[in-house]
């Protein structure tokens, strides 16, 4: 939407995400809207979630549908609603012609092939925490399209790689709503105000710490974990650092993201490819990561750096405060430098 500094063009705290985003396009004689209306679309979308959840335990929106997903695990009736939202949205607004999401197998088409942008998305996470009234998330990620205007999207419009994001963000459904997104120049973070039914900027220009005192990750998993990750984590606690893991990936990012902190998701024997979804959840939220200031790796490179060869490839992802990586990536290292 803009490559520009972010800083040039500053906006108070209150003002709607339809008048951010409106002054971020106008701002630059080259920006057509196709960006900013697929944004609004899925605020949109992220807005109609936002009723549901709230309303969930009323209107028997909680529990498993008895069905599982492509991932193979248990679909939960949010899921499949939140998936048809998404993907009405998106099919609506006309900027986008195709979709891949969590939930489905193949490419979701729009019948918009004038579009000119592509979006992956997990639009659920950790939505079996809904029972229990624990935060849940949608995650986005947006391409330009590589194939021709006109055609039907293909493969290679979503195997570009995480560096090739054009804009990126994740809703998060908790105490409050919030959404956050980047276009490659900074964070920022909107707040639904449901009175007024509208984005609200309320953390502008979100920027992580350097250092942090807290750690993420299943502990549960902790013997399951390669011995230089227990290694770490025994650090942490030796270090009196605060262990927080709600089990909800947004809701553990977006904590760590504010307050600073490291999130863990490595591999383990029963996954040793990880197990998180590299379109859908590691690619949008690395690049938020980037973008705030933070570090991102697999354990040996940059996440954004991966070459992906599928839609539902997984991968582990370690992420947060630059000198908290460096600290868990150094104790890697000595793993590597002792296998050679």
């Amino acid at each position: 939407m803009d490559t520009t500094n972010h800083h040039t063009l500053a906006l108070p705290v209150g003002v709607t995400l339809d008048r951010y985003i409106m002054t971020r396009q106008t701002a630059f004689a080259y920006a057509t809207g196709e960006l900013s209306q697929l944004l609004r679309d899925i605020a949109l979308a992220s807005k109609i979630i936002h009723r549901e959840v709230n309303r969930a335990g009323l209107i028997d929106l909680t529990g498993n549908m008895g069905l599982q997903n492509v991932q193979g695990e248990s679909q939960q009736k949010l899921d499949v609603i939140a998936n048809i939202r998404f993907t009405r949205a998106l099919k609506n607004g006309g900027e986008a012609c195709a979709l891949i999401s969590e939930e489905e197998e193949e490419i979701i088409y729009t019948g918009n092939n004038q579009g000119k942008y592509v979006v992956a998305i997990d639009p659920l996470d950790g939505s079996s925490n809904i029972d229990v009234n624990v935060s849940i998330g949608t995650i986005f990620s947006i391409y330009r399209r590589v194939t021709p205007i006109g055609t039907l999207a293909a493969r290679e419009d979503f195997l570009q790689g995480g560096q090739e994001q054009v804009a990126a963000g994740y809703i998060l459904y908790g105490s409050s709503t919030i959404l956050v997104y980047t276009t490659g120049s900074g964070v920022n973070g909107f707040t639904y105000d449901y009175s007024l039914g509208e984005f609200i900027l309320s953390h502008p220009d979100i920027k992580s710490p350097e250092d942090g005192v807290i750690y993420s990750c299943n502990e549960g998993n902790l013997n399951e974990y390669a011995p230089p990750i227990q290694q770490y984590v025994a650090d942490c606690r030796q270090r009196q650092y605060s262990a927080r893991y709600i089990g909800s990936l947004v809701a553990d990012f977006h904590r760590n993201l504010l307050q600073g902190g490291i999130y863990l998701y490595p591999a383990t024997r029963k996954n040793p490819d990880g197990k998180l979804r590299l379109l859908y959840e590691c690619y949008p939220l690395a690049f938020i990561a980037e973008q705030a200031g933070c570090k991102i790796s697999d354990g040996t490179q940059s996440i954004l750096d991966i070459v992906p060869t599928d839609f539902h490839q997984r991968s582990p992802l370690f992420m947060g405060a630059p000198r908290m990586i460096k600290r868990l990536l150094s104790y890697l290292q000595q793993k590597n430098h002792t296998d050679s």
